[in-house]
């Protein structure tokens, strides 16, 4: 199937797709057959993580696919408890010995556990990694300004990407800026927030009704034109595909800026209190 999703530069020279496909929760033999069906449907960036424990489905989805290795971006994270160098060091080659993959392409970590404060020395282990060709871009999750600015000053390399939640009713403004301020690309988890919440918000119904366009496609074109890589997942190829097809229209500027302020738009939301909080919702502090 023709492929038409553009591809970004990172920071290190390194391409990505400017759109991705989540696997999350996806195990098991339905989870490689939708992990398959993503792949053939035109999906090269696959994200995944060690804490998710289907990084081997992710490896059976590549082989059972008919898209060669070097032509994915697949990615994985490493988990907050093996932060300390060596531990570090052992998990990368531990996730791909789980993918039966020679490399990474991207190897995040999955959020700075900040009470162990030991980011700095797994950092360094994705370095060297890199270094090694275990890894070909490394970044981060959940990364706060003082967390990307102590990485620079201890190592003097910055990630290429800092995934973090991202949707409509929770826009990251200000983290956005500072990504782009050292021309880290922002990549979103729960890019779509919860499916039904979103279909059924007005203001973004009106939109997509606008575009004549699904409200899953309006939110994806929206992170796109943001400069942000949504990874959406689906186990459904039907929705896989719709999520895929959002590079045949473009939001103009009053419904990205209308998009934008949807949170404060939002009376009747069932939106926790901890969304609003300047940084960390509950699913990254339990993803140690």
């Amino acid at each position: 199937m023709t492929n038409n999703i553009q591809k970004w530069q990172l920071n290190d020279g390194n391409y990505i797709p400017s759109l991705g496909f989540g696997t999350y929760q996806l195990k098991g033999n339905e989870g490689a057959t939708a992990i398959e069906a993503a792949i053939n449907s035109g999906y090269r960036l696959l994200d995944s993580a060690y804490n998710y424990e289907n990084e081997g489905v992710v490896g059976e989805g590549i082989r059972r696919s008919s898209v060669p290795r070097e032509e994915l971006v697949v990615t994985s994270k490493l988990p907050g408890r093996y932060h300390r160098y060596e531990d570090a060091v052992k998990t990368i080659q531990e996730s791909l010995y789980r993918t039966n993959l020679n490399y990474y392409d991207i190897y995040l970590i999955h959020w700075p556990n900040p009470s162990q404060d030991l980011y700095v020395e797994a950092w360094q282990a994705l370095i060297d990694a890199k270094k090694w060709g275990l890894i070909r871009s490394i970044g981060v999750c959940n990364f706060l300004p003082e967390h990307l600015k102590r990485l620079k000053e201890e190592t003097g390399v910055v990630p290429a990407i800092n995934q973090i939640e991202l949707h409509p009713f929770f826009n990251q403004e200000e983290q956005r800026k500072v990504n782009d301020s050292y021309n880290i690309i922002t990549q979103a988890w729960s890019p779509l927030y919860r499916a039904k919440d979103i279909s059924d918000n007005q203001i973004l119904k009106g939109i997509a009704d606008k575009y004549d366009k699904s409200v899953p496609q309006v939110i994806l074109r929206w992170h796109y034109q943001l400069g942000n890589i949504a990874i959406p997942k689906s186990a459904n190829p039907n929705r896989q595909l719709e999520n895929k097809a959002i590079f045949d229209f473009k939001l103009d500027e009053s419904d990205m800026m209308t998009i934008i302020g949807t949170h404060h738009l939002l009376h009747n939301s069932c939106i926790s209190t901890f969304l609003f909080l300047p940084f960390v919702s509950l699913r990254a502090i339990s993803s140690r």
